[in-house]
């Protein structure tokens, strides 16, 4: 008995441990194209919780209604974080400049 149950779990285990790895490699990333009212663009790329904008790596600190805010430290108040993103509309403001997103 102890054979069959030892026969029945390698595999089972083995097929669980697979499903589990194969979900970690993966890394869901949007890149998207900002461009100020100069005409510049820049990338933005999200990824999980983190920002990459003007080469800072920014940390997700959390959302208000439909606003996300990152900052590289965030505050309590995170109203007061160096990023504002807006993904419903694009619209981006990091150090009091604004851009207009789209996503690639």
């Amino acid at each position: 008995m102890k054979e069959l149950v030892r026969n029945i779990n390698l595999p089972l285990f083995a097929t669980i441990a697979c499903i589990g790895l194969a979900g970690c490699e993966r890394d869901t990333y949007t890149t998207w194209s900002c461009e100020n009212f100069e005409g510049i663009k820049i990338e933005m790329i999200l990824k999980k919780a983190q920002m990459q904008f003007q080469n800072r790596g920014l940390t997700y600190c959390g959302s208000l209604g439909n606003k996300s805010y990152f900052d590289a430290t965030c505050a309590v108040q995170i109203e007061t974080s160096n990023v504002v993103f807006t993904p419903d509309d694009g619209s981006l403001t990091s150090d009091r400049k604004n851009y207009q997103c789209n996503a690639l």
